[in-house]
C-alpha cells in the first residue's frame, strides 16, 4: 500500500547572516518568497504533498501575506520553530501520523529538481527506510586541530536536504534527549539506529543563508532559463 507523503519545511530560523529585517525564507528569488520556491518544486513531484510549514510564530501572519500576495494557495499546516532545529523538526513531527513517508527540508534550498524529490520518494516507496542526498565533497580538507591526520575527501561527502523517512521510525528516533551532535535528521536517525541510505544529490541543491548564495541562486536561475 502506498504511503501518504508529508513535506517538513523547515523555515524557523531568523536568517541574522544574510542581515535586514525581513528572515531569508521571506526573501524575493525570481519574484517569488524563496520559501514559495522550496515548497514549489516538492509540489511539482508530489501534488499530493501535505505541507508542514516551520516559522518563527512572529512571522506566521508575515508568510500568509506573502502567499496572498503572490497567488500562493497551498493548503498548509504552521508550526512554530523551536529554540534549535531539532526542537523545530520535533515540533513539527507531531503534526505526522505513523505509516506515512515524511521529507525534511530545509525552506532556504530552492534550486533542487522536482525529478530528485521524485527519485527518493519512489526509493521510499519501495523499502528504505532512511534516505539522504550527497555530493562528493571537492576541496581539501584540512584539521583545524594541531597533530590530527587530514581527512580524505574520498572517504567523506557533502549531506544535503531533503532527508526523507519512514515517519514511525523518525518521530520514535526525535524522541530522544538533545545532544549537539546532532546537527541534521540523519544525525538524529544514526543515533537511534535508524539504517541510512544514500542518493546522488545536486551541486545547485545548496542552501541560501548570505548575500552572495542569493546573488548565485539568482545567477544559476537565469542560466538555466
Amino acid at each position: 500500500m502506498r504511503r501518504k507523503i508529508y513535506g517538513i519545511f523547515v523555515a524557523g530560523g531568523s536568517g541574522t547572516r544574510m542581515g535586514g529585517d525581513l528572515p531569508k525564507q521571506f526573501l524575493p528569488l525570481d519574484g517569488r518568497p524563496i520559501l514559495q520556491c522550496t515548497i514549489e518544486r516538492f509540489l511539482e513531484a508530489e501534488p499530493d504533498l501535505k505541507v508542514i510549514t516551520v516559522l518563527p510564530r512572529t512571522h506566521f501572519q508575515t508568510w500568509k501575506s506573502l502567499c496572498t500576495t503572490h497567488s500562493f494557495h497551498c493548503p498548509q499546516t504552521l508550526v512554530a520553530g523551536g529554540l534549535t532545529r531539532f526542537h523545530s523538526v520535533q515540533n513539527a513531527l507531531k503534526k505526522v501520523p505513523d505509516g506515512a513517508i515524511v521529507a525534511i527540508h530545509d525552506g532556504v534550498r530552492p534550486l533542487l529538481s522536482a525529478e530528485l524529490v521524485r527519485r527518493m520518494l519512489d526509493r521510499m516507496q519501495d523499502g528504505c527506510r532512511a534516505l539522504l542526498p550527497v555530493v562528493p565533497v571537492v576541496d581539501t580538507l584540512r584539521s583545524r586541530i594541531p597533530g590530527l591526520p587530514d581527512p580524505d575527501r574520498t572517504k567523506v561527502v557533502a549531506v544535503q536536504t531533503p532527508q526523507i523517512f519512514r515517519s514511525e521510525d523518525i518521530k520514535a528516533a526525535y524522541t530522544q534527549a538533545y545532544e549537539l551532535s546532532f546537527t541534521d535528521d540523519a544525525s538524529v536517525a544514526d543515533r537511534y539506529g535508524i539504517p541510512l541510505a544514500f542518493e546522488e544529490g545536486e551541486r545547485f541543491n545548496l542552501k541560501i543563508t548570505t548575500p552572495e548564495d542569493l546573488v548565485l541562486a539568482e545567477a544559476i536561475l537565469t542560466r538555466k532559463r
